[in-house]
């Protein structure tokens, strides 16, 4: 069983990164092997939308032409059992390096010229997903009024996994350095232990 973290936050050691590491930590400590991936330490070039990706059906993701390391990433992710999604917020969403991250899965649907919108090339959603988001905002105001959340969960989806807990930090930026609360922290290990339990 391994778990693979995908972090969008610009801070090592910040508040998603902390909370992550607690849900980690829980499922390794429930018998899980874990990774962790900075998208900030990676090259991903930005999505060119010329849909190469899309044309030929198959369950597998479809072929990019860009060279930098994308490939790699979605390598790992596949390879994992469960994942855990991590980002702030900025400007009522995700960071700008996990929106460059998120549009790059465009690979996993199928999507041919003339057709109106795309379709998922593997609907089966049988991996774990946890999905954690910090910011400014109140917990509930970051739920209601960004669209962080959705997108994460929707980038959960594109990568076969069903989202099965939300972790939102409100109120995040008081202090460089912030404390995460006990009720966080509780929660992050629950939901690790449940990843460590595998496909859902």
């Amino acid at each position: 069983m391994h778990i693979s973290a995908i972090v969008g936050s610009y801070r090592k050691g910040g508040t998603v990164d902390t909370v992550i590491d607690e849900v980690l930590a829980a499922a390794r400590q429930a018998g899980a092997e874990t990774s962790k991936i900075y998208l900030i330490d990676r090259h991903i070039e930005f999505c060119t939308n010329c849909r190469q990706c899309t044309q030929k059906q198959g369950t597998g993701r479809g072929a990019c032409p860009l060279e930098d390391g994308m490939a790699g990433i979605l390598d790992a992710v596949e390879r994992a059992d469960g994942l855990v999604l991590g980002t702030s917020v900025n400007f009522y969403t995700v960071t700008a390096v996990m929106k460059r991250f998120a549009e790059r899965l465009l690979c996993y649907a199928f999507w041919p010229w003339g057709m109106l919108r795309p379709k998922l090339r593997n609907k089966n959603k049988t991996r774990p997903a946890v999905v954690v988001v910090s910011s400014a905002a109140p917990a509930l105001m970051t739920r209601l009024l960004t669209g962080a959340v959705r997108l994460m969960k929707d980038a959960a989806a594109m990568l076969g996994c069903r989202t099965i807990g939300v972790i939102t930090i409100g109120i995040a930026a008081t202090a460089p350095k912030m404390e995460v609360g006990p009720r966080v922290l509780k929660k992050a290990r629950l939901l690790g232990t449940l990843l460590a339990r595998g496909p859902v």
